[in-house]
């Protein structure tokens, strides 16, 4: 069950890593914050790294040892990298420019599409009470969709929420390589090495996209300005992370339902969208993440 546990506690984490997110954009512009916020969090990983690689043992024998990896394994992982930079950086517009419950609504319906995706490449099945919670959190995100419409946001032609959705799908395709990865009897990597290792090529990755967007003079770059919500989002999403992986890499770890339940970080967004940003249709959206708690609820019952 520890699993289970970990998926949870990573949604909340990724709760207030969305809100930094967030508050973040409002200062600089995207590849700034991704390039440093991932730069901070790789530091975190450098001695698991060097340790890995030059046969110091520093994490032997705990959750935090990994393997030096072959170079299929780190082409396997970057190739990860560059699903999930593409993921990060398209949701990062998407947050920058859409309400944040908005933004949150779109997110949460990641699980659905990697639901379909894990019955149909690994053979998952839910039982009844997981079906029931699956359902109402359709039902959820619909009434969170609907409500979104009336803050004047288009759905078929904002190019913001296509960056939204281009953002779940690729996120779609990370959680499958998630599973590939760390869950399959062909490589079974460790947890750290697939995250310390993707956080060091995706910080590789900004800075390359970084400077060709300075040297493009691209409109999505800016001139950096330090802030402390960018530091906050390196230590959020580091241990987010790894609780996300370590639930994946634990025995009878369901992919489906790690995933739902990560979506649950919607409602950490949907209580600081109140407080923090002063979002309009509380109480409608309020209902829906109601329903989605239940959802989550259920996945937990059926789990147990």
């Amino acid at each position: 069950m520890m699993w289970l546990w970990a998926a949870v506690a990573s949604a909340f984490l990724l709760g207030f890593y969305d809100v930094a997110k967030k508050q973040a954009s409002t200062k600089n512009d995207v590849l700034h914050i991704l390039l440093y916020a991932t730069g901070i969090s790789t530091c975190f990983f450098l001695p698991l790294i060097f340790s890995s690689l030059f046969g110091w043992g520093l994490a032997d024998g705990t959750v935090f040892e990994m393997q030096r990896g072959t170079p299929f394994e780190h082409l396997m992982v970057f190739i990860k990298s560059l699903i999930v930079s593409v993921s990060w950086i398209t949701g990062l517009m998407g947050l920058k420019n859409l309400p944040i419950t908005t933004a949150g609504t779109i997110k949460t319906s990641r699980p659905v599409f990697v639901l379909i995706a894990s019955i149909l490449l690994f053979g998952e099945r839910l039982n009844l009470w997981q079906w029931g919670g699956v359902l109402v959190a359709l039902v959820a995100l619909w009434l969170l969709g609907r409500t979104s419409k009336k803050e004047g946001v288009d759905f078929a032609r904002n190019k913001w929420i296509a960056c939204m959705w281009v953002a779940v799908l690729s996120g779609v395709v990370s959680a499958i390589m998630d599973k590939y990865l760390m869950g399959s009897q062909y490589l079974a990597l460790k947890t750290m090495f697939v995250q310390s290792w993707c956080n060091l090529y995706i910080t590789l990755i900004m800075i390359v996209a970084v400077l060709i967007a300075r040297f493009t003079k691209s409109k999505v770059y800016k001139p950096f300005r330090f802030d402390w919500a960018i530091v906050i989002i390196a230590v959020f999403i580091a241990a987010s992370d790894f609780l996300y992986f370590y639930s994946l890499s634990r025995p009878g770890s369901m992919l489906a339902v790690v995933s739902m339940l990560r979506r649950s970080s919607v409602i950490v967004t949907f209580v600081c969208g109140a407080l923090l940003f002063k979002e309009k249709y509380l109480r409608e959206k309020g209902l829906a993440l109601a329903l989605l708690l239940v959802g989550m609820i259920l996945l937990v019952i059926g789990t147990n």
